[in-house]
């Protein structure tokens, strides 16, 4: 108990034991914002963990978003007060997607930018061309998220010429350990077109983030298409994706591979084991063999689902109910001890929290 509340008093929140949730974000309580939606978390070479997510001014996606951002230095139990890393007025910055690249240090955060007033299905200008399109940014730190750059506006090189919105993620990308890519720096992206026909593909690196091309798409039929996105590495320096469902077909998570990270992909394809309630979901390499996937297994959103697969997303080899209850967007996290860290929402627009799991159940 005298521990308990020496923490409290000296940290913005009070230690949990393993399995409980922390808050990180709260509307209205330590954010000024009304709503907060959509996290991304990394843990960074020296141990900080990172969690970022939309600080809006009302609960709807484009609602004059900002970036925030809180630290935590002792792997999830205690986090800093939420400050904005980044705010381009009554713009709305959306979809935070981060990514640390390893020799030098840089964090990488992604996100897209709507023109104040506009929204995703509000028949904006198709192309990179035109300055009041949605627009594909990053904003990086050398300094493991303390202070950021001015944001880079990477439309130009990323967005298609049909393209009305591109969007990293949510969630984080990845930086190729293995193969002939290794070091390549991954984000995963979707891009809509004036039908509302939804498109996965990766932007790539393969000089330390200093220039990004974009990959072809995943391809799909007209009854799987795909939305929000997550990539991990599979066997030998590929990708294995996996992408919420986008309204049409069965509401099964959709999946693809690609032998050259990320410049190709295989068919897009529906995982008969993953059900999705057309939500996102997140995903997380954790070691040579093994990949997580977390997402709402529902009904609706609800019921976090922790699945492990060995053989890089063919088949899950284990499955368990880590979340009951309402839970919707998620991202995850390696920590020192083998567990997950988990920033999430429970199904909820005000508030994002943090929960730290052992994916073996134990």
């Amino acid at each position: 108990m005298r521990l308990a509340l020496l923490l409290s008093l000296l940290c913005v929140h009070s230690f949990a034991a393993d399995g409980s949730d922390i808050v990180v974000f709260e509307a209205k309580q330590n954010l000024s914002h009304p709503s907060v939606r959509i996290p991304s978390l990394l843990r960074t070479q020296k141990g900080t963990l990172l969690a970022v997510a939309e600080g809006r001014d009302k609960p709807t996606d484009q609602a004059g978003n900002d970036l925030v951002i809180s630290f935590s230095k002792d792997e999830g139990a205690t986090w800093s007060k939420p400050k904005v890393a980044y705010e381009q007025g009554a713009d709305s910055c959306n979809n935070p997607c981060l990514v640390q690249e390893t020799k030098s240090g840089r964090i990488f955060l992604f996100y897209q930018v709507f023109p104040s007033g506009s929204h995703e299905f509000g028949k904006l200008p198709a192309g990179p061309a035109d300055p009041k399109g949605n627009r594909s940014c990053y904003v990086t730190s050398d300094d493991d998220g303390v202070t950021w750059s001015k944001p880079t506006d990477v439309s130009a090189t990323l967005k298609p010429k049909e393209a009305i919105t591109t969007a990293s993620g949510p969630g984080i990308g990845i930086q190729l350990k293995s193969g002939p890519k290794a070091g390549r720096l991954v984000i995963p992206f979707n891009s809509q077109d004036a039908k509302k026909n939804f498109f996965n593909w990766v932007a790539y690196s393969d000089d330390a983030g200093a220039t990004w091309k974009r990959g072809e798409k995943v391809p799909q039929t007209e009854t799987i298409q795909l939305n929000e996105v997550q990539v991990a590495e599979s066997a030998g320096g590929g990708l294995y994706l996996n992408s919420r469902s986008w309204r049409r077909g069965s509401s099964l998570r959709k999946i693809s591979w690609s032998q050259d990270a990320g410049e190709t992909w295989s068919q897009a394809a529906e995982d008969a084991t993953l059900t999705d309630p057309i939500c996102q979901g997140s995903l997380l390499r954790l070691d040579d063999r093994t990949i997580a996937f977390l997402n709402a297994a529902g009904p609706k959103r609800a019921n976090g689902t922790l699945r492990l697969t060995h053989d890089d997303g063919r088949t899950w080899a284990s499955s368990r109910l880590a979340f009951p209850g309402p839970f919707a967007y998620s991202s995850m996290a390696l920590l020192k001890d083998g567990r997950i860290g988990v920033l999430y929402e429970p199904a909820s627009n005000t508030v994002v929290k943090f929960r730290a799991i052992d994916p073996a159940g134990r």
